[in-house]
This record gives structure tokens, sequence and C-alpha cells, in this order.
């Protein structure tokens, strides 16, 4: 608590403080305050994983709010031992990670104080068990309060006053989901582990993708090994026709296995006129690639710069949470983590705004383009991955984000 003798100098200092607050906020500025640092007559809570994303989303937020983070998962599996009691239907045990005991009892004292606390960790799986255990820990000291939930789907103004205005209860379906994945992350490592110690060299981890893939290669492999080579001959004419060439294949039921069959054919061909006796003209109407979703980010990066998927969902993680440019923090992109292709129509309206200034409105369909296919399991609150401010462009952010 700050005290209540202050100099006349002091005081003149808040004062002016306070109105040069008040002037920003008429100009529509926030306040930036560096996250983790307690703040005066702070009420509500908002509690992230990542320093990074709370120091984002605290410039859109006003003073009443104070932003700090768990830095992670607060909880999990011993690391020790299995953890897992599998004669009792796999039960879990999940306890508070040694390291996190500090972040656990900051959490705590500060939703003490709050009159609101909001959980807004990521808007997935791991997120929301995250979201569960704060909410665990915080209501062992913190009796009868309100904990909401708020998705952040991207780090914009308008979003996240958006998620704290429609904020609601964890997705307990999600942390179930959670806590099957980790269940099976742990049996696998913890039992299968040991057999490459023994076979290969020890170190190594199974994990529960990775060896059901190698599985999977190794089966292909059996099956490219035992495949039998055959040898078959494709014959193509080349015809000429008032000065333009084209190619044409010959097409058999069966493919041609002999050489000498092959060269009967050829040579019953020499000198014979071709008749084309019908060709089809068409139209074709490409259209543009749909949005990014993590599998074709990560596909995209591989290919195009040679990425590993670990590195491009690092870089897109400080994209998403923001990275700082011209002395304020931007989230530059939506969350990474998606598997579907739906855009907001907020968002499209934007793009298309963009697409006719810059480009010009020939560039531009008539209606929008959906990609969206409507598959059950995607996620239907995610978007695809894409810029959340279409006007920075690649060109104005050069040297202006670190590499």
């Amino acid at each position: 608590m700050p005290e209540k003798k202050k100099s006349e100098k002091s005081g003149e200092k808040t004062s002016k403080s306070v109105s040069r607050q008040k002037a920003e906020k008429k100009e529509g500025k926030s306040d930036p305050i560096e996250a983790g640092k307690a703040q005066i007559g702070a009420k509500k809570l908002l509690i992230v994983e990542s320093p990074t994303k709370a120091k984002t989303i605290k410039n859109y937020l006003g003073r009443e709010f104070e932003v700090i983070a768990s830095k992670g998962h607060i909880k999990d599996l011993p690391e020790n031992t299995l953890g897992v009691d599998i004669k009792a239907g796999f039960e879990p045990k999940i306890i508070v990670l040694p390291e996190k005991r500090e972040v656990v009892k900051q959490i705590q004292q500060k939703s003490q104080e709050a009159e609101e606390i909001y959980i807004g960790s990521d808007p997935d799986r791991e997120g929301e068990a995250i979201a569960k255990h704060i909410k665990e820990e915080i209501e062992k000291k913190a009796k009868n309060k309100v904990i909401k939930r708020a998705l952040f789907f991207e780090i914009t103004r308008d979003e996240i006053i958006k998620a704290i205005q429609n904020a609601g209860d964890i997705d307990e379906n999600k942390v179930e989901a959670q806590k099957a994945r980790r269940i099976l992350d742990r049996l696998v490592g913890y039992l299968v582990s040991p057999l490459l110690w023994k076979t290969i060299r020890k170190g190594l981890s199974a994990g529960r993708v990775q060896t059901v893939a190698l599985r999977l290669i190794c089966e292909r492999e059996r099956e490219r090994q035992a495949f039998k080579k055959e040898t078959y001959y494709v014959i193509k004419i080349l015809l000429s026709k008032n000065g333009k060439t084209f190619e044409a294949t010959l097409k058999t039921e069966d493919p041609i296995k002999s050489k000498e069959k092959a060269d009967e054919i050829i040579n019953s061909l020499k000198g014979k006129k071709a008749i084309v006796s019908s060709f089809e003209k068409r139209l074709l109407q490409v259209k543009p690639y749909p949005p990014l979703k993590t599998s074709t980010l990560q596909q995209e990066a591989s290919k195009r710069y040679k990425f590993s998927p670990g590195k491009t969902m690092s870089i897109a993680q400080k994209l998403y949470e923001g990275v700082e440019i011209d002395g304020r923090n931007l989230g530059l992109i939506t969350y990474m983590r998606t598997d579907s292709l739906r855009l907001s129509e907020k968002a499209v309206t934007a793009i298309r705004s963009f697409i006719k200034e810059i480009y010009g409105p020939e560039y531009l369909p008539p209606s929008p383009i959906n990609h969206e296919t409507g598959g059950k399991l995607v996620q239907g609150a995610h978007e695809a991955i894409r810029p959340t401010h279409p006007e920075l462009t690649p060109e104005s952010l050069t040297g202006k984000i670190e590499g």
C-alpha cells in the first residue's frame, strides 16, 4: 500500500500524471504500464501465460486492470515418477511445479486483492488446462471470487475488450482432452523410452506421436523394400502442323513391358500421318490458395525457408503475443494453433479494402471467397492464421522487428 504522507512535490507530480492520463484517454490512448508491477487502484486482474503477452495486452487495458503472467503451466505430473495410477482408471497426480511456487503465491495474492478475475491463457486445450489449474490455486486462498475465462484469438484492442466483455466459463471438455493427452505422453514416455535405451542408446525418449509415426514409416519402408521393380515403356511422338509442334502420348490398355514390342509400335508409326480427331479448349479459373493454418504454415516455412516446425511455431508465437514496434507492443497475427480456414467478417472487410486501395479493384473478387470446409473436427471459434494489421506490410516493418 502507498504511504499516506506525500511531499508537495510528489503530489504535484501525481496530479500532472493523472491529468496527462485523462488527456490521453480522451485522445483514445492507453497508458502502457510494465506488466507485473503493482498498480494503484487496480480492481481487476487478468492472468495470461506469457510476460510478452501480458505487456502487449496491458497497452489496451486501463489502469483498473493489472495483468500478470503464469509463465506457462503452473501444474503438471511429477517429474521423477510415473504420476499416473493405472489401476485407478489412469488417474493422474497433478502437482504444483516446484519452480512455479512463487508464481502461484503471486497469483493468489493478487487474486485476493482483485474484485474481478479473468484468465486469458491461450484458446486451446493447453491454455484451458492452464486456466483450470490457475483457478484451482486461486480458490484455495481467495474464496467466493468470480473467475472468468477470456479467449483471445488475436491480440488487438477491439478483440481484447470484446474477450473481456464476453468472458465465460472454463471449457471442461478441453481440460479433459489435455489431461488425456498428458497421460498418454507420460505413459508412452515412461514405458517405451527404457526399451530405446536398451536397444539403441540412453537418452532417447519415445513420444506419443513420434512413436506411432515411426511405425508408419517403418511399415512403408518394408513395403518399398518388398516391391518388385518392373520395366515398362512409354511411347511419345512429336507432331507438327503449320509450324507448331506438340507432343502426343500413346495410351494402351496394358503396359508395354518389352523393348521389342515398343520398337514394333514405333516402326509401325514411322511415315504415318496423325489425325487430331477432337480437342477441347477451356478457360480455367484458378482460385487463390486458402489462408494458412498450423500445418500449412509449417509446410510453407519449411519449403521456402527450410525452417523446422519448432522454429516456425516459436516465431509465430512471438508474432501472436506481440513484438515491439516504434516503442509499443503489437500482436501481428491471429492465434497460430488452429485447423480452421475461417476468416472473420471484420478481417475480410479490412483485407478487401487493403487490396482495393493498394492493388486496384481489378484484383478484388466480386464477393469474398469462402475456403472453409465446415468439417466436424474444425475448432469453430478459431480463425485461420492471418495478419491482424493488414496495413502493416512486410516492407513497412523492415528493420523494426528482430530476426
